[in-house]
């Protein structure tokens, strides 16, 4: 346990002291979401880890100057096509128009899941001219070099390239996301500036030719943009590690040669019966769809249960058990506030401010030791069993300390942790119920009492559920 924050720095691979490069000022990026599909719950996982880590940043009385970005052009497959582009294809219009409909489609996901928005959220495809000046200093400093109108990274001219995930350059053989090409002259170089072809739905001019840039240097242009040449902590999903993350560290630090980011933090994987999720194996779900289950809140409790650098396994068994969880802290909030309305008027008690400083006391500890949120839920769950033992059992407990024990709960649980505690919250999904009365509208349906199913469609569509009808079932949806 500790009086100190100390977060573990994946480029050291050890949990550190935390120090902010200016007292009392911290500068967070965060690699944020491509946009070309829905958002889905390992974004949830992402984003939210890091809107904890501001959260309690700013408790702890930093002032906190957040940038995550929005990925819209330059992601490149294996395969060397752009996300942006196939998405594109795929549905149909032009790439800016997908782009401006699946960024939508992330804030209001975040927005559901109580996720702060980031102080700054730059859009790479609004900063090619960053990248592009970014691009020539590697190029000045004989780092990168050009080929037939693309610009690459130099790895032999860098040595510590690799340090963040141990990789030797012998090993790396796929830096650029890209298929191996005669360009490079070494595999593991990676693409800065990439070539045009004249269809190419996504070009700008440069000093090397219309193109487009890659996807690793839209962040490192960006980040110092905002944030200056070295940044407090730089942040990620696991998965951005390599290529991504350990390009970034390169470039960055062979144009300006300082410190990238002092603090690397990752966070790892969303899994599914035990198995990482991903479209490419079609178990992953969209958050639009987790919604229609359960309650953000529920969703965001179920996150905070493990810890940010384990991987969590996403089903209904665990997120119905949050649901329950996230409804004994309601209810405590509930009580509390009755409380509070028909209490006498009062000083603190003893009794009242020990427990509120303990409990702080011991969250705050769980928080320092590299945000351990699940072991900072357990210290809440311990101060609401107490508190609801007041409640009950003490009828003389005066007005100031309920209102004590009100600001511990929704400080450290609201604005700390995110959970929305006040009444008209709805912590338990009514997926149960609704699913009840579509299995009750069905036995209706085959004793051909219309009359009756019609009303409960009827009264589910007031309630904004849409009952479809089909010959593999009925399935429900909220609008």
């Amino acid at each position: 346990m500790t009086n100190e924050l100390q977060l573990y720095n994946s480029l050291n691979r050890r949990k550190e002291k935390f120090e902010p490069l200016h007292k009392g000022r911290v500068n967070i990026y965060v690699c944020g979401p491509t946009v070309y599909d829905e958002p889905h719950i390992g974004h949830a996982k992402s984003y939210l880890t890091f809107d904890i880590l501001v959260r309690y940043l700013r408790y702890l009385g930093y002032r906190v100057r957040y940038v995550q970005n929005i990925t819209d052009v330059g992601h490149l497959l294996d395969s060397g096509q752009d996300r942006i582009l196939l998405g594109a294809q795929r549905e149909r219009v032009e790439p800016m128009e997908l782009v401006e409909r699946y960024t939508r489609a992330y804030f209001k996901a975040m927005d559901e899941l109580n996720v702060v928005r980031p102080d700054i959220s730059p859009h790479a495809a609004a900063h090619v001219p960053e990248q592009i000046e970014l691009v020539s200093k590697l190029i000045e400093n004989g780092v990168a070099y050009e080929v037939n109108g693309s610009v690459y990274f130099d790895v032999s001219r860098w040595p510590s390239y690799g340090r963040l995930t141990g990789r030797k350059i012998e090993q790396q053989q796929a830096g650029a996301r890209v298929d191996v090409n005669p360009e490079k002259r070494h595999p593991a170089d990676f693409a800065l500036w990439k070539r045009a072809e004249p269809a190419h739905l996504m070009q700008w001019n440069s000093p090397w030719g219309r193109g487009y840039p890659g996807w690793h240097v839209e962040c490192s242009a960006m980040a110092m943009k905002y944030l200056g040449e070295t940044l407090d902590i730089h942040g990620g999903g696991i998965e951005n590690q390599f290529p991504h993350h350990e390009c970034e560290i390169a470039q960055s630090e062979a144009a300006t040669g300082s410190t990238f980011a002092r603090y690397w933090l990752h966070n790892n994987m969303v899994l599914v019966d035990g198995v990482k999720m991903s479209k490419s194996l079609g178990n992953f779900t969209t958050i639009a769809d987790a919604l229609e289950k359960y309650s953000g809140d529920q969703i965001r409790f179920f996150i905070l249960q493990t810890h940010y650098r384990s991987p969590v396994d996403f089903n209904d068994k665990t997120l119905v058990a949050a649901g329950t969880g996230l409804e004994r802290l309601v209810n405590t909030a509930e009580t509390v506030n009755r409380k509070l309305e028909s209490a006498k008027a009062g000083e603190v008690s003893d009794s009242v401010e020990t427990l509120c400083r303990s409990c702080r006391s011991r969250f705050e500890q769980e928080m320092n030791n590299d945000l351990n949120t699940p072991a900072a839920l357990g210290h809440l769950f311990d101060f609401a069993h107490q508190v609801n033992r007041i409640a009950s059992e003490d009828d003389d407990i005066q007005r100031a300390s309920w209102e004590r024990v009100r600001s511990t709960l929704f400080e450290l649980a609201g604005d700390v942790l995110g959970l929305r505690l006040e009444s008209g919250t709805d912590p338990m999904s009514a997926s149960p119920l609704i699913d009840l009365l579509i299995t009750v509208r069905g036995q209706l349906r085959e004793k051909k009492e219309w009359a009756l199913s019609d009303w409960i469609r009827e009264q589910l569509a007031e309630m904004g559920i849409t009952i479809e009808d089909s010959e593999a079932g009925t399935r429900w949806k909220r609008e």
